[in-house]
């Protein structure tokens, strides 16, 4: 199993999109917030090539992962970033490939000594991914929860590199 990213481009927001609504589906469902058209339209809506990258599995499309800075998307991560749109085709789950990602992901951020925030819907067994990656509690409201992992975690370790073409693993 050979996995990498690349840094996504305009032309990849509905493959995202499409995965974001299966990903999400059941979870959303299980809230009553499921809607069909909605689900594909907010990732639309707030996708940002600049800061995403497309996570490939034998050089196929497999998932998506964003870190846009908190400042908004011009900024420079100093205020932090937020993780978003981390999205994995089901078929890939469960074979460390998420882990990995995130870990490269966080390891960049620790050499930056950057905060980092998410959210996850409630209920959703990504909350157990995130906080064995040293995110913790920070608020809640009826639909999401808000988790933040603080800055400098693990310094001096590679960050997530954006090759030409897929990281092989």
């Amino acid at each position: 199993m050979n996995w990498g990213v690349r840094q996504a481009s305009a032309a990849d927001v509905e493959a995202v999109a499409e995965l974001r609504a299966v990903v999400m589906r059941a979870d959303l469902e299980r809230l009553g917030r499921y809607d069909e058209h909605r689900v594909r339209q907010r990732l639309r809506d707030g996708f940002l090539p600049a800061h995403t990258w497309m996570i490939e599995l034998d050089g196929v499309f497999a998932g998506s992962v964003a870190l846009r800075p908190a400042g908004g998307s011009e900024g420079d991560g100093r205020s932090g970033y937020w993780l978003e749109h981390f999205y994995l085709d089901p078929r890939a789950q469960g074979r460390g490939i998420g882990s990995a990602v995130l870990r490269e992901l966080l390891e960049r951020c620790d050499r930056e000594d950057a905060v980092v925030r998410l959210n996850v819907l409630q209920g959703s067994p990504a909350r157990r991914l995130y906080e064995r990656h040293g995110f913790t509690f920070e608020r809640e409201d009826a639909v999401d929860v808000y988790l933040v992992r603080p800055a400098g975690r693990r310094p001096g370790r590679e960050g997530l590199r954006r090759p030409q073409g897929p990281a092989r693993r």
